[in-house]
């Protein structure tokens, strides 16, 4: 076990955000469309689109919604045609933003995300100025309580192609290569453990911390990209105490 960062916190509170504001299906609609898109309506054969898929039918999707984003996205059935567009930037106290969006219209997009840049005290940066700050790892978060022995949580993760277990005080970190996601996630599910979280996420190398006011600044930009339409994930690289954040909850 290893390492500590405050993405399960902060992931786990994105969850219920979503589901409390109606927004988890249209997340997970897009990622399922766009994967689709890029790589083919085989679940089995695409990656990404089954990594997609699982967080649908973990989110309780109907099969229906199921279907119709990966016919959307194969061109099978009409629909708005779709971009994905990552944003990089710096917000307060040098804190690194990746902005992952996908638009009907990025001359609309674009200037609103520059715009919130600036509003919360940052910048919007040119492309790969802060991509190198993250490294895409396949992510999960599993409830402390619902492991009776860790050890063999990581045996179970490291056999099934991952790469840790990280201890986050309530809850357990798993990371894995992004390729191996999907075997991670089918050898948890052996197990009898349902993850809270389940990603394929750009994780930082390294984090800013961020004391009090500051961390609020950063937070408060965090949430704007969060609550913005056309934002699928926001990353940043920022390390705050537990009580502030739990004091946003």
């Amino acid at each position: 076990m290893s390492g500590h960062s405050k993405w399960s916190t902060i992931k786990h509170k994105k969850g219920a955000l979503d589901a409390k504001r109606g927004k988890i299906f249209t997340r997970l609609i897009r990622e399922i469309t766009i994967s689709a898109r890029s790589g083919g309506g085989d679940v089995e054969g695409n990656p990404r689109l089954r990594t997609a898929v699982t967080a649908a039918r973990a989110a309780n999707m109907p099969k229906d919604n199921i279907d119709k984003a990966i016919k959307k996205g194969t061109g099978e059935l009409a629909g708005t045609v779709i971009e994905e567009v990552v944003y990089e930037g710096y917000g307060p106290s040098g804190v690194a933003f990746l902005v992952e969006v996908v638009t009907d219209n990025r001359m609309r997009t674009t200037p609103e995300i520059r715009h919130m840049f600036s509003k919360y005290g940052g910048s919007l940066a040119e492309s790969n100025s802060v991509a190198w700050m993250f490294e895409k790892k396949g992510y999960f978060v599993v409830d402390r309580a619902a492991v009776p022995d860790e050890d063999k949580l990581l045996e179970i993760v490291l056999e099934a192609g991952g790469e840790d277990v990280r201890d986050d005080g309530e809850s357990l970190e798993i990371i894995t290569p992004p390729e191996a996601h999907a075997q991670v996630a089918a050898a948890l599910d052996r197990a009898g453990l349902r993850p809270r979280a389940s990603s394929v996420s750009w994780l930082p190398k390294n984090t800013v911390r961020c004391e009090a006011e500051q961390a609020r600044r950063v937070l408060n930009m965090f949430d704007a990209f969060e609550d913005h339409d056309d934002v699928q994930n926001v990353y940043a690289n920022f390390d705050v105490d537990d009580s502030i954040l739990e004091d946003r909850e």
